[in-house]
């Protein structure tokens, strides 16, 4: 992956640019996928890109993800992190529902475990779904040391939270990753950046394009599109290199189903960003 460079998500030192499955099952990662022998294909050239860090879960289809992981990968190379999360599910219609009860936090792992073929886990992300009870944290996170406790996972993550969050769990244990939305239109995360920066915590971005209509916001924007015209990229290069020179500690996991879109992403890891471009792009878009 050329002169990319890594950082620790827990005890695994993983390239800043990584992979992420939610887009590998049908629209809205609900079902089969459009196309499985080329969902197969962009796996496997991931990995042969240096891809070492892979995000996925088990309700990402639900059960598509990560079989198409299993089937494209394993037995999976000894230097691959694979990190999913628990706390939702979904139902009939691929609605996303809360499934965050310690009892459903450990089936979920499970789950996982069985649809990957594995016995342990990287990391795992607990995912909130909204301000809560701190008492309810609580018992989650217990429910997550256990688990880690037990070997079923080597290290605890955290999505969708905010810094008192962030900050009532490292009173608890040690939080190897965080995944928040966190892109250039969408800074609202900047808090618990700075806190994970200060932490050493791998911060890896969910949408750094922008979901749905803030992918347009994002690519489209003109001040992106002539950073990426004066140096000879793409605009998603462009937003996604700036990412990984906002902190060290920020890792992506760009989603895509298509060969081509993978090879664009992941040749963001190599985009050096000039001192005209940061100065352009830090201001909020």
């Amino acid at each position: 992956m050329g002169g990319v460079k890594t950082f620790p998500l827990g005890k695994y030192a993983v390239h800043r640019v990584g992979f992420g499955a939610m887009q590998l099952p049908g629209r809205g990662a609900f079902g089969p996928p459009r196309d499985r022998a080329e969902a197969l294909a962009v796996v496997r050239r991931a990995v042969d890109l240096g891809v070492d860090h892979i995000d996925t879960a088990q309700y990402y289809g639900p059960d598509v993800a990560n079989e198409i992981l299993r089937s494209a990968l394993y037995p999976y190379p000894d230097n691959l992190v694979l990190v999913s999360k628990v706390g939702a599910r979904r139902d009939e219609k691929g609605a996303w529902l809360p499934a965050d009860r310690p009892e459903e936090l450990r089936e979920g792992v499970l789950d996982n475990l069985r649809a990957l073929n594995v016995d342990r886990l990287h990391a795992v992300n607990l995912r909130l779904h909204a301000k809560g009870d701190p008492k309810v944290l609580d018992a989650q996170l217990d429910a997550m040391i256990a688990m880690r406790d037990e070997g079923l996972i080597d290290g605890i993550g955290m999505s969708n939270v905010d810094e008192e969050q962030l900050r009532q769990a490292l009173a608890k244990t040690e939080i190897v990753c965080v995944q928040n939305p966190f892109n250039l239109v969408d800074r609202q995360s900047q808090p618990v950046l700075d806190l994970c920066r200060q932490k050493d915590i791998a911060f890896v971005p969910f949408f750094p394009l922008g979901a749905a209509f803030g992918r347009a916001r994002i690519i489209g924007h003109p001040k992106v599109k002539a950073v990426a015209e004066r140096l000879d990229a793409t605009p998603a290069q462009v937003a996604l290199a700036w990412i990984l020179a906002v902190a060290p500690n920020t890792l992506l996991i760009p989603g895509t189903a298509s060969l081509e879109h993978l090879e664009e992403n992941v040749a963001a890891g190599r985009l050096e960003l000039d001192d005209e471009a940061r100065a352009e792009l830090d201001v909020p878009a």
